[in-house]
């Protein structure tokens, strides 16, 4: 009987998402969002595309995570401008980002003022 070729896609997308970053993935990623500059933010999935990865933005998530404040997490927001922490950590990317002279409308950064364009060149220059 064969598969269904929707849920075979589905299936293999799932997968990717769990999949524990490899060490080049992990570097690319780190390089991305090393690049953000203050007063701009990116999304996960925006990042993950920069590096390479367009499938990887729960990598994205972990990498930040497990960087324990090495890296500039407070620049790395959900889909649409969305602070995706809960809490006071919630607040304190907020506040980190307000510092930084960030604007928000609502729960949101306003994404059309401060949302940072990528230049893949240069990262790939950073990472060799």
């Amino acid at each position: 009987m064969r598969r269904d070729p929707d849920r075979q896609l589905r299936d293999l997308k799932r997968r990717l998402l769990r999949q524990k970053a490899t060490s080049e993935e992990e570097l690319s990623i780190r390089a991305a969002i090393r690049q953000i500059p203050k007063g701009k933010v990116a999304t996960y999935g925006q990042v993950a595309a920069a590096a390479g990865y367009p499938l990887h933005h729960r990598q994205v998530v972990r990498i930040l995570r497990d960087a324990a404040g090495r890296l500039p997490w407070q620049r790395v927001l959900g889909a649409g401008g969305e602070i995706k922490l809960k809490g006071e950590a919630g607040l304190e990317q907020r506040r980190l980002l307000t510092l930084e002279g960030v604007t928000f409308r609502g729960k949101k950064v306003r994404m059309a003022l401060h949302q940072f364009t990528f230049r893949v060149w240069e990262l790939e220059r950073e990472l060799f």
